[in-house]
């Protein structure tokens, strides 16, 4: 597993007014960018390298980060243009620069204390999500990690939620217009497209693990949580 992507084109709305001059992933918290953190992280899983998909304030990523040598990374950016293409559209969108081995995928807005090495290599399936305890804002939760760490989107008892972190095989999207429809945007030219329908769809047949982090998780959705990462952060750094 030697290359990742990092998605962060999204607008970034409900961190307003924050990311009307800086794109959400690029939002210091601990004394650095959200993004360093991750990318800081794929170094030390032996990752070399990185392409970031950009749309908002895209122009302050190259600006930003470079071509990713200070981490002993290489990065490219796959722009995909002034409206975002969705988890899912924004994946197979950069997958000709991510080639056709197993990569991880990490959303540029959330932040863990997860080791990216402990993931594995490749997915025993399709895919392999690392899911974490229900947040206090989404307590329902998403899939559910069965028997033999299978994850499903129906049935059990307890679900757990998707922390954005995962391994995925580039065949995952193979079936990807099976999964989502006909609709205006999946016609689009790159299609517009969430994740989870593809996933959920891997799911039936039993192609998606996962794992359960149960260290720190952090979804920077909201000015109040990102203060409080930052908060947290800079109290661990002085103690």
């Amino acid at each position: 597993m030697r290359h990742a992507l990092i998605l962060a084109a999204g607008l970034g709305e409900r961190m307003r007014p924050l990311t009307d001059r800086t794109p959400k992933p690029l939002l210091s918290v601990g004394g650095k960018p959200l993004i360093v953190w991750h990318l800081e992280k794929l170094a030390a899983a032996d990752v070399r390298y990185v392409v970031i998909n950009t749309s908002h304030l895209a122009e302050q990523f190259p600006e930003a980060l470079g071509d990713g040598s200070r981490w002993g990374l290489r990065i490219r950016y796959a722009y995909e243009g002034p409206t975002p293409l969705e988890t899912g559209g924004g994946m197979l969108n950069a997958l000709p620069l991510l080639g056709p081995e197993p990569f991880i995928a990490v959303n540029g807005d959330i932040w863990t204390d997860a080791d990216f090495a402990t993931l594995p290599s490749a997915p025993a399936g399709l895919a392999h999500l690392m899911l974490v305890d229900n947040p206090a804002h989404h307590p329902a939760g998403d899939f559910i990690l069965g028997p033999a760490n299978q994850v499903q989107d129906k049935g059990g008892s307890r679900k757990l939620t998707f922390s954005g972190v995962g391994i995925y095989r580039p065949e995952l999207f193979a079936g990807w217009r099976d999964a989502i429809g006909d609709t205006p945007e999946s016609t689009m030219k790159p299609p517009r497209f969430k994740l989870a329908p593809v996933l959920c769809a891997a799911m039936g047949h039993g192609a998606v693990s996962g794992s359960h982090h149960t260290g720190s998780w952090t979804d920077v959705g909201t000015p109040e949580r990102l203060a409080a990462l930052d908060a947290a952060l800079n109290a661990t750094s002085r103690g």
